[in-house]
């Protein structure tokens, strides 16, 4: 027998399965991931996440703290949203009286594991929303390659083009890779305000870091689980380390600094020289620099010409005498 989908609705207007299952889970603190296939919703609206010590287990979100969550966001609608928040008071009132008492006064907590991209979304959302100083982005070519980089450009132009009109500065790293990707540049043209995009040959994975107050970066390796961090010194940490990697970066746009050439060597070149030398494959060279395998051949061929080079073991003697390290400041 075929299932009923789960029909999409508000938190105001939750399903009996899932009022059900959020009450069970408040009264045992936590459920086996698999019980909450019949009621989706309370993942997906942030009623139910993943444990930080195991996936498999879905911990409840005090009531309060959802409600607190919710009616600050609420607050800074039109005025519709008034109505909406009445009938959260009423939903969540009797549910209070369920969780134990130390969750009644608990504040958001300082690691949420969240699961799925439209929480993920309306997490950073929610803390867009409440910005007004900075915000700050690494975006890995992988981030933006495809289809995922698609949604993430869509997700996304509302919120950031709204948290620049408030007065707010974005600075953005990217993959010297990416810089002639059409839509990269197509997208922050678009926006309006004090939006500045630097360039590295490598960069970690994506980070968000708003206004030194949230965080956000993967928790798996294919961008369906992220942990939203909130803990000063974890936050603080995270923008010391963007901040370095920000005064070696290349300006991209609004105004791009074209990097030189070394000894008829590009930049990119230069960029595979580094890892050549320290005796990486291909393949990882091309994961690394944001590229795929045969571009990095590619390169790596051209290299060898211009150096007049028979083979790879002679490569990376060549690249050590020819001084294009020491110039381009690609020593590791």
């Amino acid at each position: 027998m075929t299932s009923t989908p789960h029909a999409e609705h508000g938190i105001e207007d939750l399903c009996i399965a899932g009022t059900k299952l959020y009450e069970r889970a408040l009264d045992e603190e936590w459920i086996a991931a698999g019980d909450a296939v019949e009621a989706p919703c309370l993942v997906e609206l942030g009623l139910l996440h993943p444990a930080l010590d195991d996936p498999g287990r879905l911990e409840p979100v005090a009531p309060a703290v959802a409600l607190n969550r919710l009616l600050r966001g609420a607050r800074a609608r039109i005025a519709d949203e008034w109505r909406r928040e009445e009938r959260l008071v009423e939903f969540f009132a009797p549910l209070m009286r369920i969780a134990p008492r130390s969750a009644m006064t608990a504040d958001s907590p300082v690691l949420r594991l969240l699961s799925g991209t439209r929480r993920i979304n309306q997490a950073i959302e929610e803390a867009m929303t409440q910005a007004r100083q900075e915000v700050l982005c690494v975006q890995p070519h992988a981030g933006m390659a495809g289809e995922r980089g698609e949604i993430a450009h869509l997700a996304s132009y509302g919120r950031d083009q709204a948290f620049l009109d408030r007065g707010g500065r974005t600075r953005v790293l990217i993959q010297h890779s990416m810089v002639h990707l059409p839509g990269v540049l197509a997208y922050n043209e678009l926006l309006t305000g004090d939006n500045e995009v630097r360039g590295l040959d490598e960069l970690p994975d994506r980070l968000i870091v708003v206004d030194d107050r949230a965080a956000f970066l993967p928790a798996d390796a294919d961008g369906s689980l992220a942990l939203e961090v909130r803990h000063p010194a974890l936050i603080s940490y995270l923008s010391t380390v963007f901040d370095r990697l920000w005064r070696l970066a290349t300006p991209v746009y609004p105004h791009r600094e074209h990097r030189p050439s070394v000894n008829g060597v590009t930049p990119r070149q230069q960029a595979i020289a580094a890892l050549l030398v320290e005796g990486h494959t291909d393949a990882v060279i091309a994961e690394r620099l944001g590229m795929n395998i045969r571009t990095a051949r590619d390169h790596i061929a051209r290299l060898a010409t211009t150096l007049g080079s028979d083979s790879r073991a002679q490569l990376g003697y060549l690249i050590g005498q020819s001084g294009i390290l020491e110039a381009s400041g690609a020593v590791r």
